[in-house]
């Protein structure tokens, strides 16, 4: 099953990657086909995660089984850490996901300790990003498979962040809601509300017309200023990597360090 789910993930970022390129080329029509080419590779993902015998073609809403597998496959397509609520509502609005932001107060510590008791014994972690404390950062998600420059925050991260996961977003509003939709590509909605409340963070984003954004004037908008961000944002992020590496453990470099509080707590029971 391992070898089956790595191969269906990798022809899937090759298709988003192949959809991503024809939009920028602007061929509608080998969008289309490689759109339709993902939505069947990713419902084959979610059939394979979930043990269940894979939907036909008029399915356009999989389910997948636990809280921990949703909010994966979240943040695989942001791409970047995320606040809980970002990545539940990427799920809402793509994966007709379940989860709600209160099932995740206590999945990192679920995840850590899971991890403590067979390491890597699991083929990811949810693990919170690390501050430049070294410490884990309050309310971001990250993946254990990530190399440490993408889990640790600096300064600018926050933003450049953002940035990456309104780009995600809005490929992927391009991906499966073109100009002229199919039949079967019908939006309901969410996607639409969740690109308009993230380029409304985005200086150019928006043309101040009524009606969603364009996904295409957004990806170049944040892409515009990430250009600005990105340089000192690698270099503060390879620096405190670099520390992380030095300095923690195995366990503490995909769930954070402990902090003083944290000790005296610890101590105290």
């Amino acid at each position: 099953m391992s070898d089956r789910l790595d191969d269906l993930e990798r022809r899937i970022d090759e298709l988003r990657a192949g959809v991503r390129k024809a939009m920028r080329v602007r061929d509608g029509a080998t969008a289309r086909v490689l759109r339709a080419e993902l939505r069947s590779a990713e419902r084959a993902w979610d059939a394979l995660v979930s043990g269940e015998r894979q939907p036909g073609p008029a399915a356009d809403q999989p389910r997948l089984v636990t809280v921990r597998e949703q909010v994966h496959q979240g943040l695989r397509l942001l791409g970047a850490t995320a606040q809980p609520r970002l990545v539940v509502a990427v799920g809402d609005a793509f994966f007709g996901g379940t989860v709600r932001s209160g099932q995740l107060t206590s999945l990192r510590r679920d995840e850590e300790r899971s991890f403590r008791s067979s390491p890597f014994g699991r083929p990811y972690y949810l693990c919170a990003a690390l501050t430049d404390r070294l410490s884990p950062a309050r309310g971001l998600l990250t993946l254990s498979t990530w190399p440490l420059e993408r889990r640790v925050v600096g300064p600018l991260s926050p933003r450049v962040d953002f940035l990456t996961c309104a780009i995600a977003v809005a490929e992927h509003c391009g991906e499966h809601f073109p100009e002229e939709p199919q039949e079967d590509e019908a939006d309901d909605g969410r996607a639409t509300r969740l690109l308009v409340r993230m380029a409304r963070n985005i200086p150019g984003a928006t043309d101040g017309a009524l009606g969603p954004p364009d996904p295409v004037r957004v990806v170049e908008a944040a892409r515009a200023e990430l250009r600005v961000h990105a340089d000192r944002d690698t270099r503060d992020r390879a620096e405190l990597a670099e520390r992380a590496a030095a300095q923690l453990g195995e366990v503490s470099r995909l769930f954070g360090a402990a902090t003083l509080s944290t000790i005296k707590k610890e101590n105290a029971k």
